[in-house]
């Protein structure tokens, strides 16, 4: 799918820590910049949305996976001035088809975007979730 104005790509090349700016909206404690760049570098597939006019990232999926069968969502972000573009859910149809035909992908969200994954396909499924916010550091 196309959209107006955005970008998307699968590299990092010459994205820094500070252009991730802005995420983790209503996070407690929110990742600091050279934290969230370590994140991204450390997943196993990356689908980034980019602004075609200013270059700034709009958005970023992020996914780790065994390549054998299984595969988790870890984070879904977009920027608050870039939502509602359909952005989130071209970064989603990127993530899940750069996994490819694995048999589970799975992402745990919080209660108010299940309907976003419900759309794309995900089910309802049981969780469990263990927070560490002193991890995040001082973000």
């Amino acid at each position: 799918m196309t959209i107006p104005g955005i970008d998307f790509s699968q590299t990092l090349a010459g994205i820094t820590g500070e252009e991730l700016e802005g995420f983790f909206v209503g996070w407690k404690r929110r990742p600091s910049p050279t934290l969230r760049l370590s994140v991204l570098q450390a997943s196993h597939r990356v689908v980034i949305a980019r602004d075609s006019e200013t270059q700034a990232i709009a958005g970023f999926a992020t996914a780790v996976t065994d390549d054998v069968i299984a595969a988790y969502i870890t984070l879904l972000e977009v920027l608050p001035d870039y939502r509602q573009r359909g952005i989130g859910s071209e970064l989603l149809r990127r993530i899940v088809g750069a996994l490819g035909s694995l048999y589970m992908i799975d992402a745990l969200c919080d209660e108010q975007v299940v309907s976003f994954y419900e759309r794309a396909g995900f089910n309802a499924g049981v969780g469990m979730a263990r927070r560490n916010p002193a991890a995040l550091g001082d973000g």
